[in-house]
């Protein structure tokens, strides 16, 4: 029976299939007929719509731009340090001041607050003891500077480089050619004597108010004269607010200067130390650091000028002028700034002139804003520089 039924259902499923079939065969199916429909030429729709350029995004480019800083109202840059000092000064004239560098002499007051310094051997003998000659551009507010004492032939060409007048005690009688000279502007002497307990050569101090009645009565303006120097900075300094480092610049040779020895002057046993958290050369002798006495501010510089410098002895007695004046090739020596070092060579061409130094290519030198330091090395003790 099941079998039966299972027969039947395939034979109705096969005349199911077959009938579908025979349908499916009898329609017809109707053709499609495609209209094309014509388009006018000047139809709009045919126009290719224009192509807008993607837009160009400029690379906008940030150019590094130093910033420079600004002098203070009131105030303008200082022709012996390139930095801001009041513009009532302007005109006012420099004195340069001799100090004792003898250690009885020490401690010094206010040296720290000159503009530069220079260390010049006083004589061949004492194992070459130098002498400081203080450069003071804002010399007013003096309280009590020095201790003072004699001149050099040496320092009187100096001093005229900065038309400034040169305050001194006295000094061999070599130096009276030199003192006639129409440029010389100088005080010598008579200056305050102050208690120190020490021998009556080391007392004399400039105070206050001292140097403005003393230039009076001596005739000499307080202001530039005829002999002002032949520029408006004594240097070439770099735009103020720049601190730049001589590895950034175009020398071709730059070396460590992080302690500079000055053996040759073996009296004092002078040096410059790198102080890297002010950036500047703090002065040592005799074993320590260089402190003035009234506020324990130590000497200190951001430009070192070390010059090679021929001398001749004058007597026995080892009194010396150094050979200042070159009209001939110029004469080695080094700039030392931040740490680093490079040669250089100088020139002063006449008695006047402002020593210039110059770099390989011939070119004088860019110094850093700052107070400097100037070294003259006799010639026969250049080789012992030690600068590392």
């Amino acid at each position: 029976m099941k079998k039966y039924r299972r027969i039947m259902t395939a034979v109705l499923v096969m005349m199911l299939a077959a009938g579908l079939v025979a349908g499916c065969s009898q329609k017809e199916e109707e053709p499609v007929q495609l209209v094309l429909e014509k388009i006018p030429e000047d139809d709009p729709a045919l126009k290719p719509k224009p192509v807008e350029p993607e837009p160009v995004v400029e690379e906008v480019v940030e150019e590094e731009v130093e910033e420079t800083m600004e002098v203070p109202e009131g105030m303008y840059l200082s022709e012996l340090t390139g930095l801001p000092i009041s513009e009532d000064l302007r005109d006012q004239r420099p004195v340069a001041v001799m100090v004792d560098n003898e250690k009885i002499a020490l401690d010094h007051f206010e040296t720290a607050e000159c503009d530069i310094v220079y260390e010049i051997m006083n004589s061949t003998a004492n194992d070459r003891v130098t002498r400081l000659m203080c450069i003071r551009k804002d010399w007013k507010p003096i309280q009590q500077m020095g201790s003072i004492r004699s001149t050099r032939p040496t320092n009187i060409p100096l001093a005229a480089e900065y038309n400034a007048v040169l305050v001194h005690d006295g000094g061999p009688f070599y130096i009276n050619d030199w003192l006639a000279r129409s440029y010389a502007r100088h005080l010598s002497g008579g200056f305050a004597r102050i208690k120190n307990g020490k021998n009556y050569e080391f007392t004399e101090y400039i105070t206050n108010g001292e140097l403005e009645s003393r230039m009076k009565a001596a005739g000499y303006s307080e202001t530039y004269d005829s002999a002002k120097p032949e520029r408006d900075t004594h240097f070439i300094f770099g735009e103020y607010g720049t601190d730049y480092k001589l590895s950034e610049t175009d020398y071709a040779t730059v070396k460590t200067a992080k302690d500079i020895k000055m053996p040759v002057f073996k009296h004092n046993q002078s040096e410059l130390k790198y102080n890297e958290s002010t950036g500047t050369y703090d002065y040592y002798e005799y074993g320590s650091i260089h402190k003035d006495g009234e506020d324990g501010e130590p000497l200190s510089f951001k430009n070192v000028l070390l010059q090679n410098t021929t001398f001749s002895q004058l007597d026995e007695n080892g009194y010396l002028i150094y050979n200042m004046i070159n009209t001939g090739d110029p004469r080695k020596g080094y700039y030392i700034t931040n740490g680093e070092c490079v040669n250089v060579t100088w020139l002063k061409d006449s008695e006047t002139a402002i020593t210039k130094f110059f770099d390989e290519n011939g070119d004088e030198i860019i110094i850093n804003p700052g107070k400097t330091y100037i070294g003259l090395i006799p010639s026969d003790g250049w080789d012992s520089v030690s600068i590392q």
